[in-house]
């Protein structure tokens, strides 16, 4: 039975969701099974070099007036495959058409672009298989369609060339690609929509700033994991090895993780003093740094864990915060992460409301010490000594904190903020975790916290 209400055969499914809109995601996973079993010979082979119903949602050309597509995913998420049945498809709607294939080297180009698993010539149909001809660098399809490849590396050979159409390949590795890109763009300008698609995996440099700030762009996104057709060990043994980290979140989730100006943590230092969670040994001394919510409209409570290692290093050991809650969920998510730790002591930030911290953990049955903090200066002046313990390597990150370090990453020289959120709650909590195990080191006693 079809969800549309009415059954149909497998014939009918077939002409009334793929033969005629190339789209079978219309059909329940009940209705596609029903449809390939019944499939004759021939609907099978067309099945086989079809492509347009079978792509991801980030793989799909996105709707509009756009300019330039791009396609911004994780390694092997189908970006290549995405880039080179589109160009098949300008090949075959614009037989005069003249096409840029822009890599960041030829021999990238023809490697992935041309000859790869996924490139023109392997998702090429029966009946239209194109020709490469190595001397010209050209692609010459069955409709007469023309694909030309150049390197990023030799922009100037994009000056002068007239486009349709381009396909662009791995920005991230283009080292000099703003006359490519630039030159590209002011020679697209062959029929009624000249077009561009972009592939890449996020990493800013020259090229991608260029990419973003063009006019018309429309972007889809994609992570690793989203491709069925890769093998289930093989994402599982990724995502357990880089999953979080800046390496995973950019190359597997397609992430652009960018730097802030002016930034007191860097993605590089936060990447540099990750350790594995299982290695840290047992801590000597364990502080929960706690930054309530200001208001109810949004505002996440920070609850940050860290703890005297017995080598004398600190570590960030978990990151407890809550999103949005009443005073009775945060404090209990205090409570527990507590007993979870055996922490010594709370340091809470009351700059909200005074003693409600203090009485609403003791409300919470929270036996042990709360210090409540009171911050009369800004961030900066809170945060900078504990970034410099960061880059003398003495704080680690026991394990993997996305959300925590995306708001250390956006505290600034100064005070400013401009990390993900409105306030950096987490960032704050572990700012004054780490503050207090500091000052206990720096005095010789347990830890403290130097009231401001």
């Amino acid at each position: 039975m079809s969800r549309r209400g009415a059954p149909k055969g497998a014939a009918e499914l077939w002409e009334a969701s793929f033969a005629i809109t190339g789209d079978l995601s219309e059909l329940t996973p009940a209705e596609l099974r029903y449809v390939l079993r019944g499939l004759t010979d021939g609907q099978k082979a067309e099945l086989a070099t079809r492509w347009y119903g079978f792509e991801n949602k980030g793989q799909r050309e996105p709707p509009g007036d756009w300019r330039v597509w791009l396609i911004q995913a994780g390694r092997g998420f189908g970006k290549t495959r995405a880039g080179a049945e589109w160009v098949s498809q300008i090949a075959r709607d614009i037989p005069e058409a003249r096409i840029a294939l822009v890599a960041a080297t030829h021999a990238d180009g023809v490697r992935v672009m041309i000859e790869g698993p996924s490139g023109l010539l392997a998702v090429a149909r029966h009946g239209e298989e194109a020709r490469w001809v190595v001397g010209r660098r050209e692609l010459v399809f069955a409709s007469g369609a023309v694909a030309t490849l150049y390197s990023a590396e030799a922009g100037e050979e994009l000056r002068g060339p007239e486009h349709h159409a381009a396909w662009c390949d791995e920005l991230a590795k283009w080292r000099r690609g703003e006359a490519a890109w630039d030159n590209l763009m002011l020679g697209l300008r062959l029929g009624e929509r000249p077009r561009v698609v972009v592939t890449t995996t996020p990493r800013t440099n020259a090229a991608m700033r260029r990419v973003k700030a063009a006019p018309g762009v429309a972007a889809t996104f994609g992570k690793t994991r989203e491709n069925p057709w890769l093998p289930g060990d093989f994402v599982v043994a990724m995502l357990e090895s880089y999953g979080g980290t800046r390496l995973g979140r950019q190359e597997l989730d397609g992430e652009m993780l960018e730097d802030v100006e002016g930034a007191l943590w860097t993605r590089e230092l936060v990447e540099r003093c990750r350790v594995a969670a299982d290695g840290i040994g047992k801590p000597v001394r364990v502080v929960i740094g706690v930054d309530p919510p200001a208001t109810s409209t949004g505002d996440a409570c920070g609850i940050v864990v860290a703890a005297l290692l017995r080598d004398r290093r600190l570590a960030v050991v978990e990151d407890a915060s809550v999103a949005n809650p009443p005073p009775a969920v945060w404090a209990q998510a205090v409570a527990a992460a507590a007993a979870r730790w055996g922490a010594e002591r709370v340091v809470a930030e009351s700059n909200m409301g005074g003693e409600m911290v203090a009485g609403t953990l003791a409300q919470a049955d929270l036996a042990l010490p709360v210090v409540s903090v009171h911050a009369s200066v800004g961030k900066a002046r809170r945060a900078e000594p504990v970034a410099l313990a960061y880059e003398r390597g003495q704080v680690v990150h026991a394990g993997v904190f996305a959300a925590l370090e995306d708001e250390l990453c956006g505290l600034q020289v100064g005070g400013g903020y401009a990390g993900p959120g409105r306030s950096p709650d987490r960032a704050d909590a572990c700012v004054w975790a780490l503050a207090a195990l500091l000052d206990g080191l720096r005095k010789g006693r347990e830890p403290g916290v130097r009231r401001v």
